[in-house]
């Protein structure tokens, strides 16, 4: 299965506790961060194409001075995702298939779910954790310091929220407790795993 959400809409937590229940999470966005490690190929392009001011003293990539430059404009974000999203997509698939391997249930959590997807990854059904914009954009200063700047346009840059709700065959709503995502959730897992 594949959860999908905007950025502040409570993904990581719904794939916490799906983990909880037993489930292997294979989380794109933990994939996005290994391929620019300091020295990756990937990092060199984003370098070439950004400028060395995204990289820090230590050879990381400065996410801030990244965010700056390629969410500025769309044809910026454009450059930005042709240079990432092929290389997450190739050690997506490789960690799919590999957990596919040592567990039954395997959730992606891929916040730039793509029809194509379904597919390529063996997704047999969607979740989209889907709260209103607004309480991301909360969420995100409250919770990682963005500022609302930051926030709005990190959520301009992904799919909207109608095209998510549009690909998910399960939607789950996060604008209320954490209890009752927790409910939530745990009805998900009695159903999916019966």
């Amino acid at each position: 299965m594949a959860v999908i959400g905007g950025i502040g809409s409570g993904k990581s937590a719904v794939t916490d506790l799906l983990a909880a229940h037993g489930a292997t999470v294979v989380d794109a966005d933990i994939i996005a961060r290994e391929v620019v490690a300091p020295g990756s190929p990937t990092l060199a392009r984003l370098v070439a194409a950004f400028g060395a001011e995204i990289v820090s003293d230590d050879g990381e990539l400065d996410r801030a001075a990244l965010a700056a430059r390629a969410f500025a404009d769309p044809g910026s974000t454009t450059t930005m995702n042709e240079i990432i999203h092929p290389a997450i997509g190739v050690e997506l698939l490789r960690q799919v298939q590999a957990a596919r391997e040592h567990t039954s249930v395997v959730v992606v959590a891929i916040p730039l779910f793509r029809d194509e997807h379904r597919a390529q990854l063996g997704i047999g059904e969607v979740i989209c954790v889907d709260c209103p914009p607004e309480l991301a954009v909360e969420r995100l200063m409250a919770h990682r310091g963005f500022t609302r700047q930051d926030a709005e346009l990190r959520i301009a840059a992904q799919l909207s929220r109608e095209e998510r709700l549009a690909l998910a065959d399960t939607v789950i709503d996060n604008a209320g407790s954490v209890d009752a995502l927790r409910e939530a959730v745990d009805e998900l897992w009695d159903r999916l795993s019966r």
